[in-house]
């Protein structure tokens, strides 16, 4: 452990060091992570890091779900929901059936069964990577929040297939009608179970006397809590993380204090953003290990990295014939759910940019990992290691060819010019801060009337309300001036709560608002 302790804080240390190199260079981080394992494998002397398969899910997929579900959309998930289901069960599952068919034709060995396993662990694509990289193109919302509501859904859906697709491994046998009872099961099971553990969260927080540190640590466990309960009733562990956080979500204004809020928002940065770190490194290390048991195998290199590239194109080409399958099926069924497009290239283009973000990433990994090393009947899992070998190639040139071509297909192609009107978008937030200003300006009419007068705190409250942080002399803020000012800002954020509703309205613009909002209501704790 001793030994074993400085080498972590060391990679650590290299994550942070990578993370900021790729910002210098402008490219995603996940990217140089995963290039530094790769080349971390051929560090001779480095410790041997063995982690237990089974814990690799529990350890890494609760926070990394639960995150994910705190930072999408909900409102922009239910307006595109039909694409994001379709792109997160019916894609997921031509993925997999695509590659378990030609994994089965030209991996020898390889039986539907092991071809279905792997097309479970690499039909995923990564939120974290497409994330990172579309982070240096402005892409419309529309279709971020597609992106992050297809990664945060087909999670569940491709680790379902990866689990049936073990017992059928370990056993030898798939019974469907008993599969169709145990995938219902899972389904809903999962989603109720992680509802229900979420509203006993939420009430948790409500009634203990709480504050921000215990507050952020209860966050870091409850998603453990939703996986373990989930999974101990046999249902899914990652759907009841990924419902129960979409719900802490939508109450984080009635549980959470604004302390809480911002505190936890810049924890949960940094422990998820660790998290993706490690897990690359960790598939570096062990690479070596894992050749060695190609080998061991008969399987010459060159031909495991063909396999590998094999795999890569078929993910990319069902991803591409899903995505245009997609947009036929809606122009024929469902004409009116397409916006009016007068620009005919971004109608056409559009699925070619949705099939080309599927970067794989951190789920892949984790879902490779944990394969266990032995069957039940204590014979080796078979093809274990060419298995772990093709995930880390898909992974390396998906990241690599899509994720370094991304940008420039988007800027070359012109697709969204013209998309973005940021005047649009500032008037809408001049609307906003105009009637925040007006809603504050009733209440303060409507409640504190006969307050008003010769009350010179709440008269500057209503004079300086656009420039109050900006106020030198905070000698006017006495108790009575704080409680008002408290209330008000609550008032603030049951009215942005309320504009929310609109769907025309950005939601990221209201979530700036109410971050703001808790800065402001932090500044008057400490005047």
């Amino acid at each position: 452990m001793h030994t074993l302790l400085p080498f972590f804080l060391a990679m650590v240390a290299a994550i942070v060091l990578l993370q900021m190199f790729a910002v210098k260079l402008k490219v995603a981080y996940p990217i140089l992570l995963v290039v530094a394992g790769l080349l971390v494998s051929f560090v001779p002397g480095l410790p041997v890091v063995k982690i237990n398969p089974d814990l690799i899910f529990f350890i890494f997929l609760p926070p990394l779900l639960f995150e994910a579900s705190w930072t999408i959309s909900f409102k922009e998930m239910r307006k595109w929901y039909r694409i994001i289901t379709s792109f997160a069960f019916l894609v997921v599952f031509f993925t997999a059936l695509s590659v378990a068919v030609v994994a089965n034709h030209f991996i020898p060995g390889f039986t539907i069964a092991l071809g279905f396993l792997l097309g479970g662990i690499v039909s995923p694509p990564d939120a974290v990577s497409t994330a990172a990289i579309t982070k240096f193109v402005k892409i419309p919302r529309s279709t971020s929040a597609v992106l992050e509501g297809e990664s945060l859904l087909n999670d569940a859906s491709s680790l379902i297939i990866f689990r049936f697709a073990l017992v059928a491994v370990g056993t030898g046998q798939f019974i469907w009608q008993d599969a169709a009872v145990s995938f219902l099961w899972m389904v809903l099971g999962g989603a109720g179970i992680g509802l229900l553990l979420a509203w006993f969260f939420v009430q948790a927080h409500k009634k203990l006397p709480t504050d921000a540190p215990s507050d952020i640590a209860l966050t870091l466990i409850e998603p453990y809590f939703m996986y373990w309960i989930a999974e101990q009733l046999h249902s899914s562990g990652v759907l009841a993380v990924v419902v129960g956080g979409l719900y802490m979500s939508s109450k984080r204004l009635i549980f959470l204090n604004s302390a809480s809020r911002i505190r936890g928002y810049s924890v949960w940065e940094s422990f998820v953003f660790i998290l993706n770190g490690i897990v690359f490194l960790i598939i570096g290390l062990e690479l070596p290990e894992i050749v060695q048991g190609i080998r061991s195998k008969g399987i010459p290199l060159n031909k495991a990295i063909g396999y590998g590239v094999l795999v890569t194109v078929v993910l990319i080409v069902a991803r591409m014939i899903s995505s245009y399958a997609a947009l036929v099926a809606t122009l024929i069924f469902r004409r009116r759910a397409i916006p009016h497009v007068t620009n005919w290239k971004r109608r056409y283009l559009m699925p070619l940019l949705l099939g080309w973000t599927g970067m794989r990433g951190v789920v892949s990994l984790a879902a490779a990992l944990s394969i266990p090393v032995t069957l039940d009947n204590g014979s080796l899992f078979p093809h274990r290691d060419l298995i772990l070998f093709i995930t880390f190639v898909a992974i390396l040139l998906t990241l690599l060819v899509q994720g370094l071509t991304l940008p420039f297909i988007i800027k070359r192609t012109h697709l969204f010019d013209g998309i973005f009107n940021e005047a649009e978008e500032e008037e809408t937030r001049k609307k906003m801060k105009h009637g925040l200003k007006q809603h504050v300006y009733e209440v303060l009419k409507s409640r504190y009337e006969n307050d008003l007068n010769g009350h010179a705190g709440i008269e500057k409250i209503l004079k300086q309300w656009e420039e109050r942080a900006k106020a030198a002399d905070d000698s006017w803020m006495n108790e009575k001036t704080k409680i008002i000012f408290v209330e008000l800002l609550e008032s603030q954020r049951r009215y942005l709560t309320e504009l929310n509703k609109d769907p025309s309205i950005d939601e990221e613009i209201i979530r700036q608002q109410l971050y703001q909002i808790d800065l402001e209501e932090e500044r008057l704790k400490i005047i």
